[in-house]
């Protein structure tokens, strides 16, 4: 009896220490494995930011070669004696983005590529107008080398030039201009819910605008183009060429419009309604509405986003 006391503590010790190495080589694998799957957390954390930085390099390598086709085509408009303003507008946008907003998220990035992607069509109406230009030029110089009038015959058609113009601005002053009425700005939300006044961007899914062009028995009947701009706290129209915005001329220069109607305006009064819908949150501020048509503003209207 006495002989195999000892020996069952010996096994009972034995057993003990294989169970506590078990232990810790349990311990160890699952440390180990944690360890693994924090690695490979850290590696596809480290991957996304590089892919990140990646497009963001990409997008700023697209904005720099924008810029630079917008000044060739400025250079080139500006010798043939064309409208540059609404090309210097575009580059001085994509210098802002390229000097202020170098960390961007994905969004953003996809939504600057989106809005790059809507620049290239500028960049094919203005080449068109390059090549009218040329033919416009050419076609002058070939005049100009047939042309032979004399002092006498250029004066006189420089006086008949002038009565004309004349005769325009007579007719410009004495014809009644459109006015726009009853302007109501509303935000219209995902669900449809109309508010007016001042409205927070939650508020905001699209921008309604409504208006009355009111009867005008001195107007000329006919069709008639009434553009609409909205304008940001920064003076800056907003505008998106993906989505119907473009250029119209004003008092000698070309702006940007937010949204355009055609009608056809038989002297009587017309509503008119107005939905935009913008990609991005309007920064906060008082924004203005302005409405045009036939080289007139017919109508402002201001508005607050909180």
């Amino acid at each position: 009896m006495s002989t195999n006391i000892p020996e069952e503590k010996s096994s009972r010790n034995e057993k003990g220490k294989n169970i506590l190495i078990i232990i810790l080589i349990l311990l160890v694998i699952i440390s180990g494995i944690k360890l693994y799957f924090d690695s490979v957390d850290k590696s596809q954390k480290t991957e996304e930011i590089l892919i990140l930085s990646e497009d963001n390099n990409n997008l700023n390598l697209r904005i720099d070669s924008m810029a630079y086709q917008l000044d060739l085509r400025i250079n080139e408009i500006q010798q043939l004696g064309g409208d540059v303003d609404s090309l210097i507008m575009l580059k001085e946008q994509l210098i802002q983005e390229r000097t202020t907003d170098r960390n961007r998220s994905a969004a953003e990035i996809a939504q600057l590529n989106k809005k790059i992607d809507g620049f290239s069509n500028v960049l094919t109406k203005k080449d068109q107008e390059i090549a009218q230009l040329k033919q416009v030029n050419e076609q002058l110089f070939t005049e100009n080398q047939d042309l032979k009038t004399s002092k006498a015959e250029i004066e006189d058609s420089i006086v008949q030039l002038n009565l004309k113009q004349e005769e325009l601005k007579e007719k410009v002053n004495i014809a009644q201009k459109l006015h726009a009425e009853n302007i109501v700005i509303s935000a219209v939300s995902s669900r449809g819910r109309e508010r007016e006044g001042s409205f927070r961007n939650r508020q905001l899914e699209k921008l309604k605008i409504s208006f009355d062009i009111t009867e005008n028995k001195v107007a000329e009947p006919g069709t008639k183009d009434i553009y609409v701009q909205v304008v940001a706290p920064n003076n800056l129209v907003i505008f998106d060429i993906a989505k119907g915005s473009g250029t119209f001329t004003i008092d000698g220069r070309e702006e940007f419009y937010t949204a355009k109607q055609d009608i056809l305006y038989d002297n009587s009064l017309k509503k008119l309604i107005y939905l935009y819908e913008k990609g991005t949150d309007y920064p906060e501020g008082v924004y203005q509405i302005k409405i045009y048509s036939e080289g007139f503003n017919i109508g402002n209207k201001s508005f607050e986003i909180k």
